[in-house]
């Protein structure tokens, strides 16, 4: 991330904000916070929904292949999950004492003049706990999360009525953009997934795969 140095000034550079993902982004993959997610929710699944445990792991892959994250799926296929209780159970039980501090990352950012925002698919719990793990809970200007995309699940009356909403989808990539109130064309975006990066570039964000 040497797109921006000390000497950098907003009037100078090409982009007025710059938005980050979260998890796999600001931290490495790495450090088993993914896997003890997928452990998670595939005990969800078991505990929370009656699968087979033996059958578990299949089905959030199947789910996340179909409907973009397991809750997406359960809620289109009818169960009544209720969005907070879910991530408090696969988020909640995450191993966060291995997401450490970052000074080096925390400078960095600190020498970027312009608006920097967190884009992610997690819940604002989340992005906050993670954060303040990595020593960045003062670095952003506003958290764009699952809440933000997801406003109209605490009105339905059945739960596929309205789709969760998350990135790649472009109605959450819309929304986001919306609320962060950021012209495209003068924003970066990083995210380490391809079709996230893919779905911003085709509303017009300047993109950057982090790999």
């Amino acid at each position: 991330m040497d797109f921006c140095s000390k000497s950098a000034r907003e009037s100078d550079s090409p982009f007025n904000c710059v938005i980050f993902d979260l998890d796999d982004t600001l931290y490495s993959s790495k450090l088993g916070i993914g896997e003890a997610l997928k452990k998670n929710i595939d005990d969800f699944l078991v505990e929370k929904c009656g699968f087979a445990e033996n059958k578990a792991s299949s089905l959030r892959v199947e789910l996340f292949k179909t409907y973009g994250s397991t809750l997406a799926g359960l809620r289109a296929l009818g169960y009544d999950i209720d969005a907070d209780d879910y991530h408090s159970f696969v988020h909640g039980r995450l191993p966060y004492e291995l997401i450490q501090p970052d000074s080096q990352l925390r400078n960095l950012l600190r020498t970027i003049t312009q608006r920097k925002l967190i884009f992610t698919n997690s819940d604002r719990n989340h992005a906050i706990r993670a954060l303040e793990r990595l020593g960045l809970g003062d670095c952003f200007d506003q958290i764009i999360c699952f809440e933000t995309m997801n406003t109209n699940l605490s009105k339905s009356t059945r739960p596929d009525e309205f789709p969760v909403l998350l990135k790649p989808s472009m109605d959450a990539m819309r929304i986001a953009i919306r609320v962060a109130a950021v012209d495209p064309h003068r924003t970066l975006f990083l995210d380490d997934n391809v079709c996230n990066v893919a779905a911003g570039k085709a509303l017009g964000l300047r993109t950057v795969l982090v790999i």
